[in-house]
C-alpha cells in the first residue's frame, strides 16, 4: 500500500542522520535540505547533538509524531526503530536504505519479513529496504547524486536497482530529461514495481498525471499485475519503456517439444510486454533515449525529412531510419525544392537529405526546416543536425531551433553531436526545456522502436468459430497425463476451428490400406508413439505406391515404442510453426514462426500471452526477422498471413479453457495454395 505521507510527508525523520555526507544518513539529510523540504525534518543519532544545523534525538522514542522514517542504521537494529516509530509515533511510511536482509541471508529474510509485519499492521508503507529511496517534487528521499530538474510533467522512473537509477538518471539528465518521480524498491519487501504502477493507475488525471514512465525490473512477482496496471494507464494516454533484466537462463526444465525447449523467460517477458504495449528496451541508454523520443510531438507518417549541415552523419541516419521501416522521400523533382533551393546557399542539396552545408547560417536552418513543415505535404517528422566544428559558436543556430521546436507541428528530432566542442551551447539549448540526441542512430533505433510497439491488446478471448463446450467434454474424456492420442488432437483441433489435414491412425494393415485408397496418393506415413519421430526414421514422405505403403507400414510398426501408424496425404507448401508452452506465473506462453526444421535452426520466433488478439497475433507475425519470407520473397507465393493469425488466435482460446495442455507443438502448418493447415500436431496435458 502506498500511503499519502510517503508521497507528501508534512515532517520526515533521519534515523542514522550525520554530518559525513558520504554516508546514505547524511548525505539524504543535505539533499533534503538543499532541497528545500517544507515540512519539518528530524535526525536520530545516538552520538550528536546536533547534525547539518538541526537538533538531534539521541533515539527514536524522544522524536515527535511523524510521517515519514528514513531508515539508514545496522540491520540488527531496524526492528526495534521500526516498532517505536510505527506503534508509538504513528509513522506512516518508512524508506529503508539498510541492506542485510533477504537478500544475502535466510536469518536476513526473517529479519526482513519482521519488519514488513509491523509496518504493514500499523497500515504503513515501506519502500525497500535496501534501496537509494524515492525523489518527487515534495521531498528529496534518496541519498544518492545527481538530483535530476524536476518537473510535474517530467517522467516517473521505477526501479528495482538502485545503481541502476543512478545511472539511468545520468543518462537520461544528459539528454534533457526532466523527472516528476523516481521510486528505487530496492528489495521490494512491501512495495513493488507492481504496486507502484497500481497507485499511478488508480490515481491517475489525464489532466496533470506525467505520461511517460520509465522502468527498470529485476523480479516480475505478479506479471497480472503488471499487465492490468501498464496496459491500463497505456490505454489512459501514457507510454511506457522497460527493461527487464535476468531473462538469460531459462532454468533447468524437462521440455520434450519444441516449443518447450525454446520457451525461456525472455521470450515470456516480451509477450508480455507486446500484449501490455510496453516498449521493451535493452539498456540504460536506449531506455533513456526512448524517454527522449516520447517527450517530442508524436510521429503520424512514416515520411522524415534530414535536416544537416553535414553530410555524413545524415547518411548513417538515411540508413538507419530507412532499415527501420521509415521513409526518406526524395524531394530532388519536387518544384517547391527548387524554391527552397533558391533560398540556400549554393550547391545545397534539397534532395533529402536536405544539406545546408558546413558554411550555412542558422536563417538557412530557419528556412529548411520551414519549408519541411509547411511546404512539403509528404513529410511527416524533421530530424536536425547541428553540430559545431569548433571554429564558430552555435548559440543563434540553436536559438533558431528551440524556437521552431515551440512552434511547429510535426516533430522535429534534435541531434546536436557536439558534445564537447559546443557543450555550452548544447547546455544552453537542454536548459531551454528540449531533450537532444547526441547520437543518430542511437536516435533512430529508439524511434523505431517506440513505432512499431502495439497498443495494449484486448484480453477477452475471440471466441467465433470456437466451441468452448466441445474442448471440454474432450479434455474431461481423456484418461491421462502426458501426450494425448491423435485422435483427440483432431477433435481438439475441429472444437478450436484450427484445420488439419485427414489422417488415419492404426496398427492394422487393412484400415491403413483401405484410407490409402479413399484419400488417394502420394502419401505421408509416421510412426505414432516416440516422441523424437525424425529422429528414427519416423516419417516417411512421398509414397506413391500400396506397395511402398506395406513395405514402410511395416518398417515403422517395428519401431521403439511404435503404438501405431499414422497416413496423411502428401501436401507441398511452406512450412510454418505455432506451439504453446505454460509458464509459472505468466500462463500459457504462444508461439510463431517458419516451420519444418527451421524452427530449431533459426529459432526465429515470436511470443505473445493467451489469449490472444487478432491484432496481437499480425503483430507476432511481423515481428518475426523471417517475416519476409512470408510475403513471397525470391518467386515464392506470399502466404496468407490473416489465416496464420486467425489459427494463432484460436489455439491461444483453446489454451484460455484448456488449462490442462502444458506443452503443445503444431509443427508444420503448411501453407498450401488452398490455405494454412496443420499437417502434425502433440498435445502434451496435466489431468
Amino acid at each position: 500500500m502506498i500511503t499519502k505521507e510517503l508521497i507528501n510527508p508534512r515532517s520526515i525523520v533521519v534515523v542514522g542522520g550525520s554530518d559525513n555526507t558520504s554516508k546514505p544518513g547524511g548525505n539524504c539529510l543535505r539533499n533534503l535540505i538543499n532541497g528545500k523540504y517544507a515540512g519539518e525534518l528530524y535526525v536520530v543519532n545516538h552520538k550528536e547533538e546536533q547534525v547539518q544545523g538541526l537538533k538531534c534525538y539521541k533515539n527514536v522514542s524522544l522524536i515527535p509524531p511523524t510521517d515519514l522514517a528514513i531508515i539508514s542504521i545496522p540491520a540488527q537494529a531496524c526492528l526495534e526503530a521500526v516498532t517505536v516509530l510505527a506503534e508509538e509515533k504513528r509513522v506512516k511510511a518508512f524508506i529503508m536504505y539498510t541492506a542485510g536482509f533477504g537478500e544475502v541471508s535466510k536469518e536476513g529474510g526473517e529479519l526482513e519479513e519482521k519488519i514488513v509485519n509491523v509496518i504493514t499492521k500499523a497500515g504503513a508503507s515501506l519502500i525497500g529496504p535496501n534501496c537509494i529511496g524515492i525523489l518527487n517534487r515534495y521531498h528529496r528521499s534518496l541519498f544518492t547524486l545527481p538530483i535530476p530538474e524536476m518537473d510535474s510533467q517530467g517522467v516517473d522512473m521505477i526501479s528495482g536497482s538502485g545503481g541502476t537509477a543512478i545511472f539511468l538518471m545520468e543518462s537520461s539528465i544528459r539528454m534533457g530529461l526532466r523527472f516528476n518521480s523516481v521510486w528505487s524498491v530496492g528489495n521490494g519487501a512491501q512495495i513493488t514495481v507492481e504496486d507502484i504502477l497500481e497507485y499511478m493507475d488508480l490515481t491517475f488525471d489525464p489532466k496533470t498525471s506525467p505520461q511517460i514512465k520509465l522502468l527498470y525490473i529485476e523480479s516480475i512477482k505478479n506479471p497480472d499485475k503488471l499487465l492490468e496496471h501498464t496496459a491500463s494507464l497505456i490505454k489512459k494516454g501514457c507510454r511506457i519503456a522497460a527493461i527487464k533484466s535476468g531473462t538469460s537462463e531459462s532454468g533447468s526444465r524437462a521440455a520434450s517439444s519444441h516449443t518447450g525447449a525454446m520457451a525461456n523467460p525472455d521470450l515470456a517477458v516480451e509477450a508480455l510486454f507486446r500484449k501490455a504495449g510496453v516498449i521493451r528496451c535493452f539498456s540504460r541508454e536506449e531506455l533513456a533515449t526512448v524517454g527522449a523520443v516520447l517527450t517530442l510531438k508524436e510521429l503520424k507518417g512514416k515520411n522524415m525529412a534530414i535536416v544537416t549541415h553535414a553530410g555524413g552523419p545524415a547518411v548513417i541516419l538515411t540508413d538507419a531510419l530507412s532499415k527501420g521501416g521509415l521513409e526518406i522521400p526524395s524531394l530532388a523533382d519536387n518544384p517547391t525544392a527548387k524554391e527552397l533551393s533558391s533560398e540556400l546557399l549554393p550547391n545545397s542539396s534539397v534532395s533529402n537529405p536536405i544539406d545546408i552545408l558546413g558554411t550555412g547560417e542558422p536563417k538557412h536552418l530557419a528556412v529548411a526546416i520551414d519549408y519541411c513543415e509547411k511546404r512539403f505535404d509528404n513529410i511527416d517528422g524533421i530530424a536536425v543536425i547541428f553540430g559545431s566544428p569548433g571554429l564558430t559558436r552555435v548559440y543563434e543556430a540553436y536559438e533558431v531551433l528551440d524556437e521552431k521546436m515551440k512552434t511547429c507541428e510535426k516533430p522535429i528530432y534534435p541531434i546536436l553531436p557536439s558534445v564537447s566542442t559546443a557543450w555550452d551551447e548544447t547546455d544552453f539549448f537542454i536548459k531551454k526545456g528540449h531533450v537532444n540526441f547526441s547520437d543518430e542512430v542511437g536516435l533512430a533505433n529508439a524511434l523505431i522502436k517506440v513505432l512499431k510497439t502495439p497498443c495494449p491488446s484486448a484480453n477477452n478471448p475471440e471466441l467465433k468459430g470456437i466451441d468452448v463446450t466441445a474442448i471440454r467434454r474432450i479434455i474431461d474424456n481423456i484418461p491421462d497425463s502426458g501426450y494425448i492420442a491423435p485422435k483427440y488432437v483432431q477433435q481438439l483441433f475441429k472444437a478450436s476451428g484450427i484445420p488439419m489435414v485427414q489422417e488415419k491412425v492404426s496398427s492394422d494393415w487393412n484400415e491403413i490400406k483401405e484410407f490409402a485408397e479413399e484419400i488417394g496418393f502420394p502419401l505421408v506415413a509416421k510412426v505414432v508413439g516416440p516422441v523424437h519421430k525424425s529422429d528414427i526414421g519416423g516419417v516417411v514422405l512421398n509414397i506413391r505406391t500400396e506397395k511402398h505403403l506395406h513395405f514402410e507400414f511395416d518398417r515403422l510398426i517395428h519401431l521403439p515404442e511404435a503404438k501405431s501408424v499414422m497416413i496423411q496425404p502428401m501436401l507441398n507448401g511452406m512450412e510454418l510453426f505455432a506451439g504453446a508452452k505454460y509458464e509459472e506465473k505468466f500462463g500459457h506462453l504462444v508461439l510463431c514462426g517458419l516451420g519444418g526444421i527451421f524452427i530449431e535452426i533459426l529459432k526465429d520466433v515470436a511470443s505473445g500471452l493467451a489469449p490472444l488478439s487478432f491484432p496481437e497475433a499480425l503483430s507476432m507475425i511481423r515481428s518475426l526477422r523471417g517475416y519476409k519470407v512470408f510475403k513471397g520473397a525470391r518467386g515464392q507465393k506470399a502466404i496468407n498471413e490473416n489465416q496464420f493469425a486467425e489459427i494463432i488466435v484460436h489455439l491461444s482460446v483453446l489454451l484460455r479453457f484448456a488449462t490442462e495442455i502444458k506443452e503443445l507443438d503444431i509443427n508444420p502448418l503448411l501453407a498450401t495454395e488452398k490455405g494454412i493447415i496443420a499437417v502434425d500436431a502433440r498435445i502434451r496435458i496435466e489431468k
